[in-house]
Protein backbone atom coordinates (compact mmCIF):
# COMPACT_ATOMS: atom_id res chain seq x y z
CA UNK A 1 0.00 0.00 0.00
CA UNK A 2 2.98 2.29 0.41
CA UNK A 3 3.28 5.35 -1.75
CA UNK A 4 -0.06 5.59 -3.51
CA UNK A 5 -2.07 8.78 -3.81
CA UNK A 6 -5.64 9.16 -2.58
CA UNK A 7 -8.27 11.69 -3.54
CA UNK A 8 -10.28 11.85 -0.33
CA UNK A 9 -14.05 12.11 -0.34
CA UNK A 10 -15.55 15.57 0.24
CA UNK A 11 -15.94 16.40 3.93
CA UNK A 12 -19.31 17.30 5.47
CA UNK A 13 -21.21 19.56 3.06
CA UNK A 14 -18.11 20.69 1.21
CA UNK A 15 -17.44 20.06 -2.47
CA UNK A 16 -13.74 20.03 -1.63
CA UNK A 17 -11.77 16.86 -2.30
CA UNK A 18 -8.34 16.68 -0.71
CA UNK A 19 -5.41 15.06 -2.51
CA UNK A 20 -3.65 12.75 -0.04
CA UNK A 21 -0.20 11.29 -0.72
CA UNK A 22 1.58 8.61 1.36
CA UNK A 23 5.16 7.42 1.09
CA UNK A 24 8.76 7.83 2.15
CA UNK A 25 10.50 10.91 0.68
CA UNK A 26 7.26 12.27 -0.82
CA UNK A 27 8.31 15.78 0.27
CA UNK A 28 10.86 15.68 -2.54
CA UNK A 29 7.97 16.13 -5.00
CA UNK A 30 6.74 19.32 -3.34
CA UNK A 31 7.55 21.57 -6.30
CA UNK A 32 5.43 19.40 -8.58
CA UNK A 33 2.54 19.60 -6.11
CA UNK A 34 2.76 23.40 -6.08
CA UNK A 35 2.77 23.51 -9.86
CA UNK A 36 -0.16 21.09 -9.96
CA UNK A 37 -2.33 23.69 -8.24
CA UNK A 38 -0.97 26.53 -10.37
CA UNK A 39 0.88 28.46 -7.68
CA UNK A 40 4.23 30.24 -7.95
CA UNK A 41 4.73 32.29 -4.76
CA UNK A 42 4.85 29.97 -1.77
CA UNK A 43 5.21 30.92 1.89
CA UNK A 44 6.45 28.03 4.07
CA UNK A 45 5.11 27.91 7.64
CA UNK A 46 6.62 26.19 10.68
CA UNK A 47 7.29 26.55 14.39
CA UNK A 48 10.66 27.89 15.56
CA UNK A 49 11.62 24.33 16.49
CA UNK A 50 11.06 23.13 12.92
CA UNK A 51 12.70 25.97 11.06
CA UNK A 52 15.24 23.58 9.54
CA UNK A 53 12.44 21.52 8.00
CA UNK A 54 10.87 24.69 6.61
CA UNK A 55 14.17 25.75 5.09
CA UNK A 56 14.55 22.31 3.47
CA UNK A 57 11.13 22.68 1.85
CA UNK A 58 11.98 26.19 0.69
CA UNK A 59 15.19 24.86 -0.85
CA UNK A 60 13.28 22.10 -2.64
CA UNK A 61 10.89 24.73 -4.01
CA UNK A 62 13.68 26.91 -5.35
CA UNK A 63 12.31 30.00 -7.08
CA UNK A 64 8.74 29.02 -6.14
CA UNK A 65 9.41 29.98 -2.50
CA UNK A 66 8.99 33.62 -1.46
CA UNK A 67 9.85 33.11 2.19
CA UNK A 68 9.46 31.19 5.42
CA UNK A 69 7.52 32.14 8.54
CA UNK A 70 8.68 30.10 11.53
CA UNK A 71 6.67 31.60 14.39
CA UNK A 72 3.68 29.24 14.63
CA UNK A 73 2.56 28.60 18.21
CA UNK A 74 0.24 26.24 20.06
CA UNK A 75 -3.47 27.02 19.97
CA UNK A 76 -3.09 29.43 17.00
CA UNK A 77 -2.86 32.81 18.75
CA UNK A 78 -4.49 35.55 16.70
CA UNK A 79 -1.48 37.88 17.07
CA UNK A 80 0.77 35.29 15.39
CA UNK A 81 -1.70 34.93 12.51
CA UNK A 82 -1.70 38.70 12.06
CA UNK A 83 2.10 38.75 11.91
CA UNK A 84 2.04 36.03 9.26
CA UNK A 85 -0.63 37.91 7.32
CA UNK A 86 1.73 40.87 7.02
CA UNK A 87 4.33 38.63 5.36
CA UNK A 88 1.67 37.12 3.09
CA UNK A 89 0.74 40.59 1.88
CA UNK A 90 4.35 41.74 1.52
CA UNK A 91 5.37 38.72 -0.57
CA UNK A 92 2.09 38.45 -2.51
CA UNK A 93 1.91 34.80 -1.47
CA UNK A 94 -0.39 32.64 -3.61
CA UNK A 95 0.09 29.31 -1.76
CA UNK A 96 0.86 28.17 1.78
CA UNK A 97 2.89 25.14 2.82
CA UNK A 98 2.60 24.11 6.47
CA UNK A 99 5.20 21.63 7.69
CA UNK A 100 4.82 20.43 11.26
CA UNK A 101 2.11 19.45 13.71
CA UNK A 102 -1.15 20.99 14.80
CA UNK A 103 0.37 24.38 15.64
CA UNK A 104 1.65 24.96 12.12
CA UNK A 105 -1.41 23.43 10.49
CA UNK A 106 -3.59 25.73 12.58
CA UNK A 107 -1.68 28.79 11.41
CA UNK A 108 -2.08 27.75 7.77
CA UNK A 109 -5.80 27.28 8.30
CA UNK A 110 -6.13 30.68 9.98
CA UNK A 111 -4.43 32.40 7.05
CA UNK A 112 -6.48 30.44 4.51
CA UNK A 113 -9.69 31.37 6.33
CA UNK A 114 -8.83 35.04 5.96
CA UNK A 115 -7.45 34.91 2.43
CA UNK A 116 -8.77 31.84 0.63
CA UNK A 117 -5.21 30.82 -0.28
CA UNK A 118 -4.59 27.17 -1.20
CA UNK A 119 -2.62 25.04 1.26
CA UNK A 120 -0.31 22.06 1.15
CA UNK A 121 0.24 20.39 4.52
CA UNK A 122 3.20 18.16 5.34
CA UNK A 123 2.44 16.64 8.77
CA UNK A 124 5.28 15.70 11.10
CA UNK A 125 3.02 14.43 13.91
CA UNK A 126 -0.18 12.39 14.11
CA UNK A 127 -2.48 15.24 15.16
CA UNK A 128 -4.75 14.84 12.14
CA UNK A 129 -5.97 18.43 12.13
CA UNK A 130 -4.88 18.69 8.51
CA UNK A 131 -7.88 16.52 7.60
CA UNK A 132 -10.55 18.68 9.19
CA UNK A 133 -12.45 21.86 8.32
CA UNK A 134 -12.06 22.90 11.98
CA UNK A 135 -10.01 25.90 13.05
CA UNK A 136 -9.31 26.67 16.71
CA UNK A 137 -7.92 30.11 17.56
CA UNK A 138 -6.90 31.71 20.83
CA UNK A 139 -7.24 35.37 21.78
CA UNK A 140 -6.92 36.84 25.27
CA UNK A 141 -6.82 33.39 26.87
CA UNK A 142 -10.00 32.12 25.22
CA UNK A 143 -9.96 29.44 22.53
CA UNK A 144 -12.81 29.42 20.04
CA UNK A 145 -13.46 27.04 17.17
CA UNK A 146 -15.18 27.31 13.84
CA UNK A 147 -15.83 24.93 10.98
CA UNK A 148 -15.48 26.06 7.39
CA UNK A 149 -14.52 24.09 4.26
CA UNK A 150 -12.23 26.95 3.21
CA UNK A 151 -9.64 25.88 5.79
CA UNK A 152 -9.18 22.42 4.27
CA UNK A 153 -5.88 21.97 2.43
CA UNK A 154 -5.74 21.10 -1.23
CA UNK A 155 -2.95 18.55 -0.68
CA UNK A 156 -1.64 16.52 2.28
CA UNK A 157 1.76 14.83 1.94
CA UNK A 158 2.37 12.08 4.50
CA UNK A 159 6.11 11.44 4.34
CA UNK A 160 7.06 8.64 6.75
CA UNK A 161 10.67 9.85 6.81
CA UNK A 162 9.52 13.01 8.58
CA UNK A 163 8.05 11.12 11.54
CA UNK A 164 10.86 8.57 11.77
CA UNK A 165 12.80 10.87 14.12
CA UNK A 166 9.76 12.12 16.02
CA UNK A 167 10.77 11.61 19.67
CA UNK A 168 9.05 8.64 21.28
CA UNK A 169 7.24 10.69 23.97
CA UNK A 170 5.85 13.03 21.32
CA UNK A 171 4.95 10.05 19.14
CA UNK A 172 2.85 8.61 21.96
CA UNK A 173 1.01 11.79 22.92
CA UNK A 174 0.39 12.71 19.29
CA UNK A 175 -1.01 9.25 18.60
CA UNK A 176 -3.35 9.40 21.62
CA UNK A 177 -4.46 12.83 20.46
CA UNK A 178 -5.45 11.30 17.12
CA UNK A 179 -7.12 8.33 18.79
CA UNK A 180 -9.29 10.76 20.75
CA UNK A 181 -10.91 11.91 17.50
CA UNK A 182 -11.91 8.35 16.67
CA UNK A 183 -13.06 7.53 20.18
CA UNK A 184 -15.47 10.46 20.30
CA UNK A 185 -16.63 9.72 16.76
CA UNK A 186 -18.02 6.39 17.99
CA UNK A 187 -20.78 8.14 19.96
CA UNK A 188 -21.16 11.34 17.90
CA UNK A 189 -24.77 12.43 17.49
CA UNK A 190 -24.32 12.62 13.70
CA UNK A 191 -22.24 9.45 13.28
CA UNK A 192 -22.87 7.15 10.33
CA UNK A 193 -21.87 3.60 9.51
CA UNK A 194 -19.06 5.01 7.37
CA UNK A 195 -17.67 7.28 10.09
CA UNK A 196 -17.81 4.48 12.66
CA UNK A 197 -15.92 2.16 10.32
CA UNK A 198 -13.29 4.82 9.68
CA UNK A 199 -12.95 5.51 13.41
CA UNK A 200 -12.35 1.83 14.11
CA UNK A 201 -9.86 1.71 11.24
CA UNK A 202 -7.90 4.56 12.78
CA UNK A 203 -7.94 3.04 16.25
CA UNK A 204 -6.80 -0.33 14.89
CA UNK A 205 -3.90 1.29 13.05
CA UNK A 206 -2.59 2.93 16.20
CA UNK A 207 -3.23 0.02 18.56
CA UNK A 208 -1.33 -2.23 16.17
CA UNK A 209 1.30 0.20 14.91
CA UNK A 210 2.20 2.32 17.94
CA UNK A 211 3.83 -0.52 19.94
CA UNK A 212 5.86 -1.40 16.82
CA UNK A 213 7.00 2.20 16.45
CA UNK A 214 8.02 2.32 20.11
CA UNK A 215 9.96 -0.91 19.66
CA UNK A 216 11.75 0.43 16.57
CA UNK A 217 11.14 4.18 16.03
CA UNK A 218 12.93 4.24 12.68
CA UNK A 219 10.72 1.51 11.14
CA UNK A 220 9.25 3.33 8.13
CA UNK A 221 6.61 0.66 7.52
CA UNK A 222 5.29 1.03 11.06
CA UNK A 223 5.53 4.81 10.82
CA UNK A 224 3.48 4.84 7.61
CA UNK A 225 0.89 2.58 9.24
CA UNK A 226 0.45 5.07 12.06
CA UNK A 227 0.28 7.95 9.58
CA UNK A 228 -2.60 6.14 7.92
CA UNK A 229 -4.20 5.92 11.35
CA UNK A 230 -3.72 9.64 11.77
CA UNK A 231 -5.39 10.26 8.42
CA UNK A 232 -8.37 8.06 9.29
CA UNK A 233 -8.80 9.60 12.75
CA UNK A 234 -8.38 13.13 11.44
CA UNK A 235 -10.77 12.59 8.57
CA UNK A 236 -13.49 11.25 10.84
CA UNK A 237 -12.97 14.27 13.11
CA UNK A 238 -13.93 16.44 10.15
CA UNK A 239 -17.14 14.52 9.51
CA UNK A 240 -18.79 14.29 12.92
CA UNK A 241 -19.28 16.44 16.00
CA UNK A 242 -17.03 16.09 19.02
CA UNK A 243 -18.19 16.23 22.64
CA UNK A 244 -16.83 16.23 26.20
CA UNK A 245 -13.24 15.19 25.55
CA UNK A 246 -12.52 17.89 22.99
CA UNK A 247 -14.43 20.49 25.01
CA UNK A 248 -12.26 19.81 28.04
CA UNK A 249 -9.02 19.87 26.07
CA UNK A 250 -9.88 23.12 24.31
CA UNK A 251 -10.75 24.66 27.67
CA UNK A 252 -7.52 23.54 29.28
CA UNK A 253 -5.40 24.50 26.30
CA UNK A 254 -6.93 27.91 25.70
CA UNK A 255 -7.30 29.06 29.30
CA UNK A 256 -4.13 27.57 30.82
CA UNK A 257 -1.87 27.21 27.76
CA UNK A 258 -1.32 23.51 28.33
CA UNK A 259 0.44 21.55 25.55
CA UNK A 260 -2.12 20.22 23.10
CA UNK A 261 -1.16 16.59 22.53
CA UNK A 262 -0.16 15.88 26.13
CA UNK A 263 -3.47 17.30 27.37
CA UNK A 264 -5.43 15.09 24.99
CA UNK A 265 -3.42 12.05 26.05
CA UNK A 266 -4.15 12.62 29.74
CA UNK A 267 -7.83 13.59 29.46
CA UNK A 268 -8.86 10.90 26.94
CA UNK A 269 -9.32 7.92 29.30
CA UNK A 270 -11.20 10.06 31.82
CA UNK A 271 -13.61 11.56 29.27
CA UNK A 272 -14.28 8.19 27.65
CA UNK A 273 -14.86 6.48 31.02
CA UNK A 274 -17.31 9.26 31.87
CA UNK A 275 -19.23 8.81 28.63
CA UNK A 276 -19.11 5.01 28.82
CA UNK A 277 -21.78 5.35 31.50
CA UNK A 278 -24.26 6.25 28.76
CA UNK A 279 -22.53 5.02 25.59
CA UNK A 280 -21.01 1.69 26.55
CA UNK A 281 -22.45 -0.04 23.50
CA UNK A 282 -21.11 2.58 21.10
CA UNK A 283 -17.67 2.43 22.75
CA UNK A 284 -17.53 -1.38 22.69
CA UNK A 285 -15.11 -1.42 19.69
CA UNK A 286 -12.43 0.04 21.98
CA UNK A 287 -12.92 -2.82 24.44
CA UNK A 288 -12.87 -5.29 21.55
CA UNK A 289 -9.48 -3.93 20.46
CA UNK A 290 -7.89 -3.42 23.87
CA UNK A 291 -9.73 -5.81 26.16
CA UNK A 292 -11.54 -4.98 29.36
CA UNK A 293 -15.12 -3.95 30.02
CA UNK A 294 -14.82 -0.15 30.13
CA UNK A 295 -13.43 1.78 27.18
CA UNK A 296 -11.97 4.50 29.40
CA UNK A 297 -10.05 2.16 31.67
CA UNK A 298 -8.90 0.18 28.62
CA UNK A 299 -7.47 3.37 27.11
CA UNK A 300 -5.88 4.24 30.44
CA UNK A 301 -4.12 0.87 30.55
CA UNK A 302 -2.97 1.27 26.94
CA UNK A 303 -1.63 4.75 27.65
CA UNK A 304 0.29 3.44 30.66
CA UNK A 305 1.84 0.67 28.54
CA UNK A 306 2.93 3.32 26.05
CA UNK A 307 4.48 5.37 28.88
CA UNK A 308 2.16 8.29 28.16
CA UNK A 309 1.78 11.16 30.65
CA UNK A 310 -1.14 10.59 33.02
CA UNK A 311 -1.37 13.69 35.26
CA UNK A 312 -2.33 17.25 34.35
CA UNK A 313 -0.30 18.51 37.29
CA UNK A 314 2.82 17.34 35.45
CA UNK A 315 1.95 19.77 32.66
CA UNK A 316 1.96 22.70 35.07
CA UNK A 317 -1.76 22.94 35.83
CA UNK A 318 -2.31 24.04 39.41
CA UNK A 319 -4.91 22.36 41.62
CA UNK A 320 -6.35 25.79 42.37
CA UNK A 321 -7.17 26.11 38.65
CA UNK A 322 -9.51 23.11 38.61
CA UNK A 323 -12.56 25.00 39.85
CA UNK A 324 -12.17 27.62 37.14
CA UNK A 325 -11.59 24.91 34.52
CA UNK A 326 -14.77 23.11 35.58
CA UNK A 327 -16.71 26.37 35.36
CA UNK A 328 -15.40 27.12 31.87
CA UNK A 329 -16.09 23.59 30.62
CA UNK A 330 -19.72 23.66 31.74
CA UNK A 331 -20.71 27.23 30.89
CA UNK A 332 -22.31 26.44 27.55
CA UNK A 333 -24.34 23.26 26.98
CA UNK A 334 -23.36 20.91 24.15
CA UNK A 335 -24.48 17.44 23.04
CA UNK A 336 -22.84 14.65 25.05
CA UNK A 337 -23.93 11.06 25.75
CA UNK A 338 -23.68 11.42 29.53
CA UNK A 339 -25.28 14.58 31.00
CA UNK A 340 -22.60 17.10 31.92
CA UNK A 341 -22.72 18.57 35.42
CA UNK A 342 -20.28 20.90 37.06
CA UNK A 343 -19.66 18.57 40.03
CA UNK A 344 -19.01 15.57 37.79
CA UNK A 345 -16.58 17.49 35.61
CA UNK A 346 -14.78 18.85 38.66
CA UNK A 347 -14.32 15.28 39.90
CA UNK A 348 -13.13 14.13 36.47
CA UNK A 349 -10.58 16.96 36.33
CA UNK A 350 -9.37 16.13 39.84
CA UNK A 351 -8.64 12.54 38.82
CA UNK A 352 -6.91 13.67 35.61
CA UNK A 353 -4.89 16.26 37.53
CA UNK A 354 -3.71 13.75 40.10
CA UNK A 355 -3.02 10.96 37.61
CA UNK A 356 -5.61 8.67 39.20
CA UNK A 357 -7.51 5.94 37.36
CA UNK A 358 -10.60 7.16 35.48
CA UNK A 359 -13.83 7.36 37.47
CA UNK A 360 -16.29 4.82 36.09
Amino acid sequence: MSGEDIVAQPIQNSDTAVRVVFGAAKRMSIAAEVQRIGASKVLVLATPQQSDAALEIAELLGSLAVGVFCKAEMHTPVHVTEAAMAQVAETQTDCLIAIGGGSTTGLGKAIAFRTGLPQIVIPTTYAGSECTPILGQTEKGVKTTLSDPSVLPEVILYDSELVRTLPVPMTVTSALNAMAHAAEALYATNRTGETTAMAIQGLEAFIDGLPRVLSEPSDLVAREATLRGAWACGTVLGRVDMALHHKLCHTLGGAFNLPHAETHAIVLPHAIAYNARAAGRELQPICDLLGGENAGTALHAFAQKMNAPTALRDLGLQQRDLDHAADLATTKPYPNPQPVTRDDIRALLQAAWAGDAPIQ
